[in-house]
């Protein structure tokens, strides 16, 4: 990571109960936290948990290994290996941490290491700071590097028929919170990436090696049929709808997305294995067509291809916007995960945006 290029903050949202506060926190902070967000350089997403859905831990080896057996294991390895630091905003559960959370963090070992984390925490009596403090305790034994600044919120105090209250300390606390964040994460960052990262106008690295990207051209269009045929079935199966589009296109028609879009294509070992295409609309960017092999799905291309086609949004962009059905819950998750918010869904599909928060990362 360069001096100027954007720190990666994840928050994690800890409880996963009905009826919890944790959601509406972690999108108060997100939120809250925009502008700052833009002038430190840093793009904010949020990990909740509970979406993610970790059982409990049920891997065979040491998380110190780094061998994962299962893909639940690996998908929130690459989640936390990604970002640079961390917002955790967790509740107290007498006088402790959620469980959720500490199982969270006993999956994964190096991930964690020299990265910096701050607190949100949220209760009764002592506003979190009990669940914040045996946090600290696990985050500092995974060698994770706890900020001074926190937050504390006393539900008495903050909230209101589940909503938060204004109260201009406490976003000025959070304030401070990010920018300490960001800025022990510049500082840290030869701990925990010793090895440098390719240089911002490469773009993000494949998560598999060999895969290579490159524009899509009129030779890739009868993969691009194929493909997105094999990825668009399940989809027309979740939400009961089998006249989309991808499912109908011809050849033809897919060689004339280049009239109105940009298309990239993930090739491994002489294969097409996934797409994505981008146009510019207005101030937004449009991103569709998101497409990964069936069989290499869970292994972090959707992300990374993801991410790439955000990165090639022209300098005049405001805010990132997809679509994608009311029912495929995959993707809404991928997508939420990656800082998109879902809007109201129509006919079935429902829109997610997301802010472009830091223009210097691209």
């Amino acid at each position: 990571m360069s001096k100027n290029s954007a720190v990666r903050v994840l928050v994690i949202i800890a409880s996963t109960r009905p009826g919890r506060l944790g959601r509406t926190v972690g999108e108060w902070f997100t939120r809250i936290n925009h502008h700052v967000a833009v002038d430190c350089a840093a793009e904010i997403a949020i990990a909740d948990l509970g979406q993610i859905g970790l059982p409990l831990l049920d891997e065979p080896e040491h998380p110190s290994s780094g061998n994962y057996h299962h893909e639940h294991t690996r998908a929130w390895s690459r989640l936390v290996a990604d970002a640079d630091a961390f917002v955790i905003v967790t509740p107290e559960y007498n006088h402790g941490m959620p469980a959720a959370l500490k199982n969270a963090m006993d999956y994964l070992h190096e991930e964690w290491a020299y990265k910096p984390v701050s607190f949100v925490g949220y209760g009764n009596t002592s506003a979190g700071t009990r669940g914040v403090h045996m946090a600290k305790q696990v985050a500092t034994t995974l060698r994770m590097m706890p900020t001074g600044a926190t937050v504390a919120l006393r539900i008495g105090d903050h909230v209101s028929d589940g909503l938060l209250l204004d109260d201009p300390s406490r976003d000025a606390a959070a304030h401070n919170t990010l920018r300490e964040l960001v800025r022990l994460a510049r500082v840290l960052r030869p701990l925990y990436r010793p090895d440098g990262e390719a240089d911002a106008e490469a773009g993000p690295q494949p998560p598999l090696p060999g895969v290579t990207l490159r524009p899509g051209d009129a030779a890739d269009a009868a993969e691009l049929v194929v493909l997105q045929r094999c990825c668009w079935v399940p989809e027309a199966i979740a939400n009961e709808d089998w006249d989309l589009p991808a499912l109908h296109e011809t050849g033809d028609d897919v060689r004339a997305w280049a009239e109105s879009w940009k298309v990239w294509c993930a090739h491994l070992d002489g294969r097409l294995v996934g797409a994505v295409r981008a146009r510019l609309d207005g101030d937004a960017w449009d991103i569709g067509r998101l497409m990964v092999a069936p069989d290499l799905a869970g292994r972090g291309l959707g992300t990374w291809l993801l991410r790439f086609a955000e990165e090639q949004a022209p300098a005049e962009v405001r805010s990132f916007r997809l679509h994608t059905g009311a029912r495929s819950h995959r993707n809404l998750a991928l997508y939420e995960r990656s800082g998109y918010r879902r809007g109201a869904a129509h006919d079935g599909v429902v829109t997610l945006t997301k802010p472009v928060l830091a223009t210097a990362a691209r």
